[in-house]
């Protein structure tokens, strides 16, 4: 079982950058496709970005050309870089297994886009 902890977060004028990291631990971290999840107040959780074991990404439209998500499996540590962020980015952001949603998740790191 892979768990997580996520840090980063942070309050930044809409325009500007945030760099989230997700440190895994888990045997398992180098084969598991991590997705960086986000949720807003009063909103369900969303997928915004993943990517598997051998680097192919995947992002939601939402933040497609802003956000770019890697990973250091020697560091079992996924990374989301954050550009051109808009109010509509604030959010807790958490990292993830994806596809195994229901094991326990981390506390996730808040970030706040101020207008």
């Amino acid at each position: 079982q892979v768990q997580f902890v996520e840090s980063g977060g942070g309050l930044v004028q809409a325009g500007g950058s945030l760099s989230l990291s997700c440190a895994a631990s888990g045997s398992t971290f180098s084969i598991a496709t991590i997705g960086w999840y986000r949720q807003a107040p009063g909103k369900q959780r969303e997928l915004v970005a993943h990517i598997s074991s051998g680097g192919s990404t995947n992002y939601a439209d939402s933040v497609k050309g802003r956000f770019t998500i890697s990973r250091d499996n020697a560091k079992n540590t996924v990374y989301l870089q954050m550009n051109s962020l808009k109010s509509e980015d604030t959010a807790v952001y958490y990292c993830h297994r994806v596809g195994f949603e229901g094991s326990p998740w981390g506390q996730g790191t808040q970030v706040i886009v101020s207008s």
